[in-house]
């Protein structure tokens, strides 16, 4: 038997699956933005780990804020001049797909950049469940 949906239902089901295989497509060492009123941010994946609880998201958020994407992406050449605003979040897999943001290329994660994921380690490893953007204080 046949089982007609509502366009919203439909709706509902059709993001709900594009929004868990979006998350999926993101890797370490990926460069992400996000955008606000005032302008474009920047974060990026450390590490994604698999758990008993589902997908962890490592990210770190830099500072700076851009007029455009194309002004971000011409940051990332030279990335060693962005300041860190927070060097460490892990996130739910919930949280993630509320933190509305696209791939704007890949680099290597350096050792560096790697830090605060390892601090993570070694100490609390609690995870948020908060977007990314709460975590910063931009909503």
């Amino acid at each position: 038997m046949l089982e007609l949906l509502s366009p919203t239902v439909i709706t509902r089901i059709s993001c709900g699956t594009f929004l868990k295989s979006m998350c999926h497509q993101f890797n370490s060492g990926d460069d992400l933005i996000f955008q606000l009123e005032s302008g474009f941010g920047l974060l990026r994946v450390i590490a994604v780990e698999e758990n008993e609880s589902g997908t962890v998201w490592h990210l770190m958020a830099y500072e700076e804020l851009f007029p455009s994407v194309e002004a971000a992406e011409r940051s990332l050449s030279q990335a060693e001049v962005l300041h860190v605003r927070k060097a460490h979040m892990a996130l739910t897999n919930r949280a993630f797909e509320r933190t509305p943001a696209a791939r704007l290329g890949t680099r290597p994660v350096t050792e560096k950049e790697r830090a605060g994921y390892q601090q993570w380690i070694e100490n609390d490893r609690r995870v948020s469940d908060r977007s990314a953007l709460l975590m910063l204080g931009l909503r």
